[in-house]
């Protein structure tokens, strides 16, 4: 791989150029290992190419060639025929396992869908025929939770720690998902509980992960579809983690505004994304999940600063500010200022 030039930029080469076209294969190599489960079936001790392809009925010499892929990858290693794994793979990549990269199954999902962004390119928009994620089945929304919640989980006390909860009794968690920034918002302050609004199938999941970590007296869930039912009322902090880019700029707008009269006078809206410069190109991240949104979604998107401080300015929040997380993404806050009895912020 090609030797940073400077931050943020890579010198460009040949080398780099194949090197960036050829980075699939190791990517396909490793997620078909994971699929397949193998290195679960191998952490037991060594184990010949013959013996794991009849635990993970596969054919014998596909899986000896795949296996040999994975050790020039180096995460298997081979003596005298017999695989195992390294130490890498054993934490990481064995279920059951306490670092287990469980969220890793979503990668091999969109797999299919980043295939199709040459059309998608074409054609303006995901030409992927998708159902409503309460319809795509339990094994489809089970890897995309855990994948949510592998992330979230390890960024949400450092993210959680940087929002001033002075005066934060109640939050709402929109998209909450598995719930992981709403433990995160009850563990950071006695006296703070919160609610997970997300579709009936999320939420069906969400009490699983609430329930593990016993936290069922502070954290509860709503269920219902943010684009078209109410949010409720009361909040003190309404929290959008990983929300805004499934939606179109209008989606978003009227987001807001809901936002906005589910909250306390003097409450704050808080988003969590990928917030872009205005000229799209930073942070790279961002650039790269714009287009995870164009393969994916019907009207998804990373948006610029200026747009979201549009949409809440337009929906009636003030004293709005950016914030750069540790992990590339940004908090944007606003807040509904208290007002009298009948008086309208324009």
């Amino acid at each position: 791989m090609a030797k940073r030039a400077s931050a943020g930029k890579t010198k460009l080469s040949p080398s780099k150029i194949t090197d960036s076209v050829y980075a699939f294969r190791e990517a396909r190599v490793l997620l078909t290992a994971f699929e397949l489960d193998l290195f679960t079936i191998i952490d037991d001790g060594r184990r010949s190419s013959e013996e794991v392809a009849r635990q993970a009925g596969t054919d014998p010499r596909a899986t000896d060639r795949l296996l040999n892929a994975l050790c020039a990858s180096g995460y298997l290693v081979k003596r005298k025929g017999e695989f195992s794994n390294t130490s890498l793979a054993s934490r990481f990549l064995v279920k059951g396992k306490l670092d287990y990269l469980g969220g890793l199954m979503h990668q091999v999902s969109l797999w299919d869908t980043w295939s199709t962004l040459t059309d998608a390119v074409r054609t303006g928009s995901t030409v992927m025929v998708r159902d409503s994620v309460n319809r795509r089945g339990d094994e489809w929304l089970r890897a995309f939770i855990a994948a949510m919640h592998t992330r979230a989980v390890r960024q949400a006390p450092a993210i959680i720690g940087s929002i001033e909860l002075k005066g934060v009794k109640r939050v709402l968690d929109v998209g909450g998902g598995s719930g992981a920034f709403s433990m995160a918002f009850v563990r950071a302050k006695q006296g703070i509980s919160a609610v997970v609004f997300d579709l009936p199938n999320v939420t069906s999941l969400t009490q699983t992960y609430i329930d593990a970590e016993k936290l069922g007296d502070r954290i509860t869930v709503s269920q219902g579809d943010y684009t078209v039912d109410p949010l409720g009322s009361g909040y003190d902090l309404v929290f959008m983690s990983a929300v805004i880019h499934s939606n179109s700029p209008e989606t978003n707008r009227q987001l807001f505004c809901n936002a906005f009269d589910s909250l306390n006078a003097g409450g704050r809206l808080v988003v969590l994304d990928y917030i872009m410069n205005d000229e799209r190109t930073a942070p790279e991240a961002g650039t790269y999940f714009s287009l995870n949104m164009l393969v994916g979604t019907p009207e998804g998107d990373t948006f610029t600063e200026t747009e979201v401080r549009s949409w809440m300015e337009s929906a009636g929040f003030r004293s709005i500010g950016k914030t750069r997380t540790r992990f590339g993404t940004d908090l944007m806050t606003g807040r509904k200022k208290a007002r009298d009895a009948g008086q309208v912020i324009a």
